[in-house]
């Protein structure tokens, strides 16, 4: 029984990892796909998609097939089954998403792909073999958008930073703007935004 109860915490574990879509919190998390309804990149339960500028990893929901897997490291699983939503860094999307009631969705099929411009909206297809298509982005309806530090974060951090001590520029949440603060944001300067990030 207490090897049950492991399992479930690890895996609720997994469900609950912070994600960092929707960064302006204008709904911009939906996919669609021709079969299977919309996809849900920020659902209310569980954690969402999580992007980086190596991996895309999380979970995706769907009301008609439920959760999809894009990546094994959610599961702690990779020694098993090694899959994933690769990001090449520059917003290339490559690799492969599990869902369990859907199989193997193909982020880079021969036509279509998927990838995320300079703003961080997704565009592009995938393509899973037992739902088809899979739209990320829907002309300005609905999207699925990430959150890049972008040159707002820059002044938006070069203004806290004058006004030292408040927030959104406290990036280490010390309470107060300084150094440190300036380090983590150069470090994340061009790259997707860590958890959490305060300064959109």
């Amino acid at each position: 029984m207490k090897n049950r109860w492991m399992i479930w915490l690890v895996v609720l574990g997994a469900l609950v990892r912070a994600e960092n879509i929707d960064p302006y919190n204008t709904d911009s998390q939906y996919g669609w796909a021709e079969n299977a309804g919309w996809l849900n990149a920020e659902p209310g339960v569980g954690g969402g998609m999580q992007v980086d500028a190596n991996q895309v990893s999380g979970w995706v929901w769907g009301e008609n097939i439920g959760w999809i897997n894009l990546h094994c490291v959610n599961t702690n699983n990779c020694r098993n089954v090694r899959f994933g939503v690769v990001n090449d860094g520059a917003g290339n999307l490559s690799g492969f998403a599990w869902g369990e009631n859907v199989g193997w969705i193909n982020f880079s099929p021969t036509y279509g792909g998927v990838t995320i411009d300079a703003q961080g909206r997704m565009t592009g297809w995938a393509w899973g073999e037992n739902i088809g298509w899979i739209r990320f982005d829907g002309a300005q309806i609905w999207s699925v958008r990430v959150c890049i530090v972008t040159l707002d974060d820059l002044a938006n951090f070069a203004s806290d930073w004058l006004a030292v001590g408040s927030l959104p520029g406290n990036l280490d949440l010390t309470g107060a703007v300084d150094m440190t603060d300036f380090a983590l944001f150069a470090q994340k300067w061009l790259t997707y935004c860590p958890d959490g990030w305060l300064l959109k």
